[in-house]
């Protein structure tokens, strides 16, 4: 309590008993008072926090991890997120958009139980990139796990000097910039580069050396292109952990394909990361990955289309269906249940349909909603038996339709896949 001057010196005069104990009275109170402002002080600041929280990997027994954020265990139940608007195509940038689409989208997140979005880059401004990270974790309280292609589509060639520094820096500028941003979970590194390793039905951006060609043996071929690419994401991870020791790295590949070359020259990464497509089960995953790799594994895609290339008509009851089966064996086995304890979580394949996918060339395919399936995948069996076997349906991956909406956001239609996440993921 504050006492005015001049009775403090009338005390003094009545008194110098009463003056000596209401001197001590009142340097008490001021201490108490002090004291718990203090606390208070630090008790907001605790809340809302001056930088990240510190993220990292605890070893439990028997080969089981936790994701630790802040000091408590955490399970990502995340959405790869690329909210492309009808008649666009891969080079928007939702980061800028004067739109601000993740303000719609953060709050249908959130009400579902998603609590990290995956991004495979960030956006062309830092500054919109901020805000946008900042709005998702301080109004809806949702992360991001902030992605890098790795040059992926510049032409690759992960053996080339030159290229490597280049993607390494570029790589190490991201991590400067947003590595405080209270909303940066962890760092992604690639996705599915593994598929240029060799030609296949599903590669992409092959690349070689002339050492790599004087190998007759394919396998022998695809074995030296896995050396040269792991070596070079295990480069850039070392890095990372340099710059920012607070953010795990994760190594993003295409299921286990080429894990045996790569556990022995990836020390530095933190977690397996890999996109699954096996329907509606894992089947031997988790334990492999347990055996070979033994570092905690997060699911960066899985999921289903809801289109049916055989009765010709959306199908949302069984995309529910595979989803809701794919996520109960990813939750079996996190640390807290019965399987091999290995899982921090998975990324369902993804937020909103793509319509600019399956002819990207063609400009005015992208306000149609395509429905020609584009490959096979015997997986997913409940219509395999379309011509040729082609049953995938690239453009109707999203958990959410889009429907045109005038000059503004495209409308979002949550499907039954939707609410069937928010039914398994909101009340944990």
């Amino acid at each position: 309590m504050y006492v005015p001057h001049k009775f403090r010196v009338q005390f003094r005069i009545g008194s110098a008993i009463f003056n000596m104990k209401n001197k001590i009275i009142f340097t008490i109170s001021e201490v108490l008072v002090v004291l718990i402002a203090g606390l208070a002080a630090f008790y907001i600041f605790s809340k809302i926090g001056t930088g990240p929280s510190k993220v990292y990997i605890k070893t439990l027994e028997g080969k089981r991890f936790q994701l630790i954020v802040g000091n408590s265990p955490y399970i990502i139940k995340g959405m790869v997120y690329n909210p492309v608007p009808i008649g666009q195509n891969h080079t928007y940038d939702f980061w800028s958009d004067p739109l601000k689409p993740h303000m719609l989208d953060g709050k249908l997140m959130k009400e579902a139980g998603i609590n990290v979005i995956r991004v495979y880059q960030p956006g062309k401004y830092a500054e919109s990139t901020k805000s946008t990270i900042r709005d998702l974790y301080n109004i809806f309280g949702i992360r991001v796990a902030m992605g890098h292609w790795l040059g992926f589509w510049e032409n690759p060639n992960y053996a080339d000097p030159l290229f490597r520094e280049r993607i390494k820096k570029n790589v190490l500028d991201m991590v400067r910039t947003y590595k405080d941003e209270k909303g940066i979970l962890l760092w992604i590194l690639g996705n599915e580069n593994n598929i240029s390793f060799s030609y296949g039905p599903q590669s992409a951006n092959i690349w070689t050396t002339d050492e790599i060609e004087k190998l007759n043996d394919p396998f022998l071929k695809r074995q030296a292109r896995a050396k040269f690419y792991y070596s070079f994401v295990n480069e850039v991870a070392k890095e990372i952990h340099k710059v920012d020791p607070g953010h795990p790295v994760v190594l993003a590949n295409a299921e286990l394909t080429d894990i045996d070359t790569a556990v022995d020259i990836t020390p530095d990464i933190d977690i397996l990361g890999c996109s699954i497509y096996r329907g509606k089960a894992f089947g031997s995953f988790f334990r492999e990955a347990q055996n070979k790799f033994k570092k905690p594994v997060l699911i960066t895609e899985f999921g289903c289309d809801r289109y049916n290339a055989v009765s010709e008509k959306e199908d949302q009851g069984i995309q529910a269906e595979f989803i809701e089966a794919e996520l109960k064996e990813i939750q079996k086995n996190t640390f807290r249940e019965t399987g091999a304890g290995n899982c921090i979580g998975s990324f369902v394949f993804e937020w909103t349909d793509e319509w600019w996918k399956f002819n990207e060339d063609d400009s005015d395919m992208w306000n149609i909603h395509d429905t020609v399936p584009s490959w096979s995948n015997g997986a997913y069996y409940f219509d395999i038996k379309a011509p040729q076997n082609l049953n995938i349906n690239e453009e109707w991956w999203g958990i959410c339709a889009i429907k045109k909406k005038g000059s503004g956001l495209d409308e979002r239609i949550p499907s039954k896949a939707y609410f069937r996440l928010k039914e398994m993921w909101s009340q944990k």
